[in-house]
């Protein structure tokens, strides 16, 4: 049974990446600029729209060493925005040391008192945001889930708007996969959304670009869109971009990246992405990342998305 689940998972991977290999890019010529991949987010600036994942548990360059560290050190050098996920806090201690903004993002733990600790570690230590993974509410039989020993449950809109008074942060919820979550997200007072299926967590899911246009029109800019899942290069980065995210999250690449060589792979992998996605705004004639235009993208069958 769990190797069906894993295999469906897979799937919901495969349409994802279809999905994003589906649309295809008009090219703009006269009137081009070299193009500026800057990012504003919550009062910094970034070189790039590229950021790290709210990945956990890496190990580091070679399987030694805190990969985890390692990432921040390597987001450190890009310039780009940091992501922390499921960890310690005297792990995130170590991450925050790094100097790099960083929002750290927490499991949906049953015992609050975990929850409440590691916002009050995010403030104390100088986190660009703090945010929570809807998305482990649940395993795949419809129990609530347990990550490591730790159990998990679902939050109600009211204890999402609880988290957004209590903080001085941006609270930011990852798993948002609705239009309808998307609402609620701005009711509760959330400050940046995750749209993310946490690479697959559920057989056959829409993927985040189909839904993305959907969300972007209910958010209608008043708060940050991130997307996750899938993202390989910079054309994704790009239609990402296109359909109305403010910034995009590397996973998978950046994780193979850190164990072949550490900060270094993490920051070279972000910064070969941005490349990508300069190259395809420079002959898009898209000046900078707030003004890309959805009209450049087509879909395969010849009409436009």
């Amino acid at each position: 049974m769990e190797k069906a689940v894993r295999e469906k998972a897979m799937d919901t991977n495969q349409i994802t990446r279809e999905y994003f290999d589906e649309i295809l890019l008009e090219m703009r010529h006269i009137d081009g600029v070299r193009p500026d991949t800057a990012l504003t987010l919550y009062g910094k600036t970034f070189k790039t729209p590229v950021m790290m994942a709210a990945l956990s548990h890496l190990r580091g360059k070679g399987g030694e060493g805190d990969g985890m560290v390692q990432m921040a050190e390597g987001a450190k050098l890009a310039g780009a925005v940091n992501w922390a996920g499921m960890g310690p806090n005297e792990q995130y201690a170590d991450i925050a040391a790094v100097g790099t903004p960083t929002i750290r993002i927490i499991k949906p733990y049953e015992d609050e008192t975990l929850v409440l600790s590691a916002i009050e570690q995010a403030e104390e230590l100088g986190a660009l945001a703090v945010g929570m993974d809807l998305d482990h509410s649940f395993n795949s039989k419809g129990e609530y889930d347990n990550v490591l020993g730790y159990p998990m449950r679902p939050r109600s809109l009211k204890e999402i708007e609880g988290y957004c008074r209590r903080t001085k942060l941006p609270f930011v919820v990852k798993g948002v996969l609705s239009a309808v979550d998307a609402k609620k997200c701005l009711e509760a007072g959330v400050r940046g959304i995750v749209i993310s299926h946490h690479h697959g967590i559920l057989p056959t899911v829409v993927p985040p670009l189909m839904v993305l246009p959907e969300i972007a029109e209910v958010i209608d800019g008043r708060i940050p869109i991130f997307v996750d899942c899938g993202i390989m290069n910079g054309t994704d980065v790009f239609k990402a971009l296109a359909l109305g995210a403010t910034a995009v999250s590397v996973g998978r690449p950046v994780m193979s990246a850190i164990l072949e060589n550490g900060a270094r792979g993490a920051a070279d992998t972000i910064g070969a992405v941005t490349k990508e996605l300069a190259g395809a705004m420079a002959r898009t004639c898209s000046p900078d990342i707030r003004h890309i235009d959805r009209s450049l993208l087509w879909r395969r069958n010849g009409t436009r998305l």
